[in-house]
């Protein structure tokens, strides 16, 4: 028989890439760890992990391992799931790991809606940026990502999760200096002499907006980046750069500024949830996924201001 829990050591090795990372992840000391893995080899009669560099990486039968404790973890959230289904009232921690948008506008109106129907569950939400929070439900640090796609720029979607779509989140141009002159895109085009803030580079969100300013004539003078959409819109109001905000920002801020409609088929972004392909039938997820439907009806899919 081969331990459970070691074998999830060996899984979080694989995700987290150090040793030091599971330790501190899961709240052991290296050595500890580096002790269990050994006594998992021990059990199994072949090594798991080899040397490359300062690094351990798995060996072929260390892989063969991992795929399967990846079965066995997504029957225990089936069970899960199950156990929790059979309950009279929805009870227990959901955590959820969001992108700051939505952890601004959607994130507290569906905490505020969810508190009135499942009093007992309490959610805890962290915002992440998006490789961090994908590996937060791979490791089962989360339950739910909150997460967004741009137009142009399509997310891998990995085999073991499930991702669910939520509701389309209009994007516009904004700044002092835009003429409405009609046309989609016109207004854009105005903007090749305006200095920009966008979000780093790296992001889908800045190739979205390089690539929609290419597509318009001309190469933007980013002279800011932020992953913060509440400095942007800042800067905007300040008069300091051109920006692209979406509905979410829109209609909870309010700009202080005109905004432009931008062309249709690079106009809107999906916003999405994403959860472990066993846990999509808990109770407790389905619940917060409704509340988040509901709440982004109220506000967030609207085309322009």
């Amino acid at each position: 028989m081969f331990d459970l829990h070691r074998m999830r050591l060996l899984r979080e090795l694989k995700h987290r890439g150090t040793l030091a990372a599971v330790a501190s992840a899961l709240s052991y000391s290296p050595s500890a760890i580096s002790h269990q893995l050994a006594r998992l080899e021990s059990e199994v009669g072949v090594p798991l992990l080899e040397s490359a560099g300062r690094y351990v990486r798995l060996t072929a039968q260390g892989e063969i391992l991992v795929c399967h404790a990846e079965a066995v973890l997504f029957r225990i959230d089936q069970v899960e799931a199950e156990m929790a289904a059979s309950m009279p009232e929805l009870t227990g921690v959901v955590r959820i790991a969001s992108f700051q948008t939505a952890a601004l506008n959607l994130i507290p109106a569906m905490l505020s809606h969810l508190r009135t129907l499942h009093p007992l569950l309490r959610v805890q939400v962290a915002q992440m940026e998006r490789r961090d929070a994908i590996s937060s439900l791979i490791c089962r640090d989360s339950d739910i990502v909150v997460d967004v796609e741009y137009p142009g720029v399509p997310r891998p979607k990995p085999a073991d999760l499930d991702s669910e779509d939520l509701c389309v989140d209009y994007l516009h141009l904004a700044d002092v200096d835009i003429v409405h002159t009609g046309a989609p895109g016109e207004a854009l085009r105005d903007m090749a002499n305006r200095p920009w803030v966008m979000e780093p580079e790296g992001t889908d969100a800045r190739f979205w907006s390089m690539a929609l300013c290419r597509a318009a004539g001309f190469e933007p003078d980013v002279r800011y980046e932020s992953p913060d959409l509440l400095v942007h819109l800042s800067l905007v109001e300040d008069g300091q750069a051109a920006a692209f905000l979406p509905s979410l920002m829109c209609w909870a801020y309010r700009p202080a500024v005109p905004v432009a409609v931008l062309p249709s088929h690079q106009n809107k972004r999906t916003i999405f949830t994403t959860v472990r392909r066993g846990s999509g039938r808990h109770p407790a997820v389905e619940a917060i996924r409704q509340a988040l439907i509901f709440v982004s009806r109220q506000s967030a899919a609207r085309p322009s201001t």
